[in-house]
């Protein structure tokens, strides 16, 4: 029982880790330039996505939203 216990800890750390590297500082929207910058970003690439056909497939569509969101937090807002 502790022994899978330690292996669920352990896993649980390496996991947390993992997604250390890829947050975003969220404190630097309290700036209002990098909020602006944010924004802008944010709208550009929300833009792209007004042409969209009903014939896509939503997760597709989803994943792209999402990995623009990323990459706007990113660019603008830097990692922790």
């Amino acid at each position: 029982m502790v022994v899978k216990f330690r292996e669920r800890l352990a896993l649980s750390k390496q996991r947390a880790h993992e997604f250390d590297e890829e947050r975003v500082s969220l404190r630097t929207l309290s700036e209002l330039e990098v909020r602006i910058q944010y924004q802008i970003n944010i709208s550009k690439s929300f833009a792209a996505f007004e042409n969209l056909n009903d014939n896509e497939d939503i997760n597709t569509v989803w994943g792209n939203i999402e990995a623009n969101i990323k990459t706007s937090a990113k660019e603008s807002l830097g990692l922790n």
